[in-house]
This record gives C-alpha cells, structure tokens and sequence, in this order.
C-alpha cells in the first residue's frame, strides 16, 4: 500500500511538474492581415509572475509585465490591443527592424560597384527597413523551451530584391524570459550574397507603467562616452564625437527630462533625444552597457549587449494622437527606446563598424533587457 501511494504521489509530482513547465508558455489568435495571413501571439511565463506577450506580426513585443517595488506587476512596454492598430497607426512599438534598422541617407548606398536603391519611407531618407520591412512581415514561429527559462524562436526569409537589398537574407530572433526576468533577444542571420543588416527590436519602455505619464524622470546612464552627431534629416555626419559636456553625457545618471530642453543644436535637430550613442565595451562581447530607473514604481532596467552602439530615443513623435492598451491616449514623450545597433548609414560610414554580411558568414547579435527594483 505504502509503496502504491508512493507511486502516485510521485506520479502527481510529475504531472504537476510538466503541467507548470507547459504552463510557462501559452499560444493563441491574434487575428489576420489583410491579405489573410494568421497571427499569432505566445506567451511566456516565468517562476517570478513576469510575462511577456510576442506576436508573430513582426516578431513584436505586445505586452511585459514586471513588479514594482510593492511587488504589483505593471506592464511596462507600449502598443495596441488589437492587431489592426499596429497594421495601421504603429509607430514601431515592440517590434523587429530590418533588413537595416534606422536611417540610410536618400535611400541609397554603394556595394561591390553596384549602386543599391531602397524605399524613401522617412521625409529624404530610409528608415528601419523600408516600406514593408520586418516589422511588417509574419514571422515563423517555433517553441524552444518550455522550462523555467521558456523561449520562442522567430524566423524570417527575406526575399532578394526586397524593399531594394540584395541577396537572400534568412533571419532569426529568439526570445528567452529568464529567471532574472530579463528578456534576451538573439539574433541570428546568414545571406546568399553581400547586403548589409541592422536588426534590432523597437520597443517604447515606459517604467512607471505603459500610458502612465511621460519618461522624463526616469535616470538613465549608458556606458557610452561618445556619440555620432547628426544632421538636420538625423543622418549621422561621419564623426565620432566626445559626449563629455554636453546634454549627450549619460555616462553618470541623468534624467531624460533634466536637458532635453537644452539650447544645442543636436538636441533641436532631433527634438529631444534621437541619436546613436557609442559603447566603450569590446564589440561583441555581452556587457552592461545601461541603467534605466524610474523612482516612483522603483523599476530599474538594466541593458546588456554584444552591439557597438544604442539609438536612444525619447518618444519626441508620440503627440496624443494614438490610444493604446488599455485605452490610455500616448502623449509626447510617453515612452522611450534604447535599440542596440550598428551604427545609422553605416553602409555609406566606411569609418563605421561594418553592417555588410557575406555569403559564408553569421551575423550574430545579442541584447537582454533586464528587470529589478531598488
């Protein structure tokens, strides 16, 4: 008898073990595209009660939700609560960027002699891909774990010729929710012939709680000494340019609000913060690179990387005219990004790491965002 009960006490352990390992990950409907495709939205669950929510329309982060300093689980990235709304007004919230993150002065760029041709989507320039980039494709998507570390591979074959690029570019993101509720993000990439790649994820972070007034509080410090300047159009000038003095110096804590508003050229050219930072770590080495702390709640995100560089934005577009989750109104500066990169216009930077990827060769990047409190 006692060996029988054994036996089916052991049995619901198990039970009850697999049950909370398959519970850590969950799949379901998220509607349609207009040309009919299926979307999907997983999400993935950890030990801790964070949880973030990932749609298969483009790779997008849809919701994270992480403690405070009281222990209340708030979401802290913004978007929509419906598919149609990131079809039609999403200014990137949580998404994948690609074939090439950020801007590429008139579209254009030189590569092995022949002169390349991309979609203009961003007043003279291209931005984050083009017309229909990454953001804007349904990504394949597979379970990896459903352990304590549950996490979802998403893959994208991109199509020579598409939005102007050359060569066949097959890509992957894996997304991880670790123990130490960060959200690592891996990317992986290999083409058929010489294009250049940027890829990267967009999310709009809002500590205090997404739609829970503006960011201007929150401290950051970002590990970068160094910024590239920009002109009028953001486009960076080819310099690489000392942040020491300036509204640019991150490298103690400052809040975003404290000189946003400074009398700086840079700072009018971008209306606020929306430039490229440049790390003192190794180049492909995962190291902290940033803090971001918001006092009120106590959240504090810390931003590892293997990228060279971080495009810090400070929602200067957000202007009241979209509502997102929750049917809270996104005012200016409601959110921020801190987009680990390659640097903006790098295929026409010949002083710029280099974005190119050759046939033979796999692009390899990784970026965790991780959560705490203090």
């Amino acid at each position: 008898m006692f060996r029988r009960l054994s036996t089916l006490l052991l049995g619901a352990v198990i039970v009850t073990a697999l049950t909370a390992s398959a519970s850590n990950v969950s799949k379901e409907p998220f509607g349609k595209t207009p040309d009919g495709k299926r979307v999907d939205i997983y999400t993935l669950n950890n030990e801790n009660g964070v949880s973030v929510r990932i749609m298969t329309y483009g790779a997008t982060v849809v919701s994270l939700n992480v403690p405070d300093k009281n222990g209340k689980l708030g979401d802290v990235v913004l978007g929509f609560d419906n598919l149609d709304d990131y079809i039609s007004d999403s200014p990137y919230f949580g998404c994948v960027v690609g074939r090439v993150g950020n801007r590429i002065v008139r579209g254009k760029f030189h590569l092995d002699g022949e002169t390349y041709t991309l979609a203009i989507n961003n007043d003279l320039n291209h931005l984050h891909g083009g017309l229909k980039g990454f953001d804007k494709q349904v990504w394949k998507a597979k379970v990896l774990s459903k352990s304590d570390e549950p996490s979802i591979k998403f893959s994208y074959k991109s199509a020579d010729g598409e939005e102007g690029y050359p060569g066949v570019l097959k890509c992957s993101v894996t997304y991880t929710l670790t123990k130490e509720n960060g959200i690592r993000l891996d990317y992986v990439a290999e083409s058929n012939a010489p294009t250049p790649k940027n890829i990267t994820n967009h999310s709009y972070f809002n500590l205090a709680g997404q739609g829970n007034g503006d960011i201007l509080s929150h401290e950051l410090t970002l590990q970068a000494p160094w910024a590239t300047p920009v002109d009028e159009t953001l486009i960076p000038t080819g310099e690489i340019t000392s942040v020491k003095g300036t509204p640019f110096d991150f490298t103690t804590p400052h809040a975003i609000g404290e000189r946003i508003g400074a009398d700086d050229e840079q700072i009018k050219f971008g209306g606020g913060y929306d430039h490229n930072f440049v790390f003192n770590h190794p180049y492909g080495v995962l190291s902290i690179v940033g803090t971001v702390y918001e006092p009120k709640s106590g959240r504090e995100m810390k931003i590892f990387t293997t990228e060279p560089g971080v495009q810090f934005y400070s929602g200067n577009f957000l202007d009241g005219t979209l509502t997102g989750k929750d049917g809270k109104v996104y005012n200016h500066r409601y959110g921020f990004c801190l987009e680990t990169q390659h640097f903006p216009d790098s295929p026409n930077q010949p002083q710029f790491p280099s974005t190119i990827l050759k046939p033979g060769e796999t692009y390899t990047s990784t970026t965790i965002y991780q959560f705490s409190t203090r």
